[in-house]
């Protein structure tokens, strides 16, 4: 696979960056910024990144024949990847995926992970993901609940570029593994899969529940204290911490 990357000293969005150059540029290609002025996270959040500290960038991938409505096996492959190279530095501490793709320690944020699907006709064209890592800052300024990074939990900082090319061959890994086992890994990996508290976006009810199925498209099944099950996409549930 391309090991193509673009550095960047400065740009408002990766994302953004790759997007424009996507059409002409191979699967695998990364673009990597010291400095992400304005970067986009899940929810129209900013993602706050100290300058050198973190990992900011974006990766293109080019899948072939993934459907459009199982576009969310591109998100559990880069998950799954991340979450799997965290692992092989944070050895000890409870890494796991928060629905839909957000990577957690604990009870608190590591990595946020936004996901750009581009379609051609009824298949995946190509698919951006951006990708912010915590790795090296020490605080965080924003208000953002719950953020940790790589330094914070074990006081030792880490080689950014290292860390990059585990994240990327992890990924790719998991891209590579046969459909089925990777969504078992992702739904054992999820964030209180056995139980958490949630809100209803639309209602503002609040509620306890198990999940039990997150399908192809991203959508969400929980299992409410009281045996209804409950299906929703992506912000129309907030889970609780």
């Amino acid at each position: 696979m391309s090991r193509n990357i673009i550095r960047l000293e400065e740009c408002d969005s990766t994302n953004t960056y790759l997007s424009k150059i996507a059409r002409e540029s191979p699967h695998g290609t990364v673009v990597i910024t010291t400095t992400q002025t304005a970067g986009r996270g899940q929810r129209g959040n900013s993602w706050e990144a100290e300058p050198g500290k973190n990992l900011t960038f974006s990766l293109l991938l080019k899948p072939e024949n993934v459907a459009a409505h199982d576009q969310f096996y591109i998100s559990e492959a880069v998950a799954l990847g991340i979450a799997d190279a965290l692992r092989h530095y944070l050895d000890g501490f409870p890494v796991s995926v928060k629905w839909p793709n957000d990577i957690y320690v604990g009870d608190r944020k590591i990595c946020g992970i936004l996901i750009e699907n581009s379609l051609s006709g009824n298949t995946i064209g190509h698919s951006i993901a951006g990708i912010g890592i915590n790795v090296n800052q020490r605080e965080f300024k924003s208000d953002a609940p719950n953020p940790v990074s790589a330094v914070m939990l074990t006081g030792k900082e880490l080689l950014l570029d290292e860390v990059l090319t585990e994240v990327i061959n992890a990924i790719y890994g998991r891209l590579s593994e046969p459909l089925d086992l990777r969504h078992a890994d992702y739904m054992q990996s999820l964030w209180r899969r056995d139980g958490g508290n949630y809100r209803d976006t639309a209602t503002g009810e609040e509620f306890s529940a198990v999940i039990t199925d997150v399908a192809p498209t991203g959508h969400l099944s929980l299992l409410d204290s009281f045996g209804n099950t409950h299906t929703y996409a992506f912000k129309e549930v907030t889970a609780l911490l």
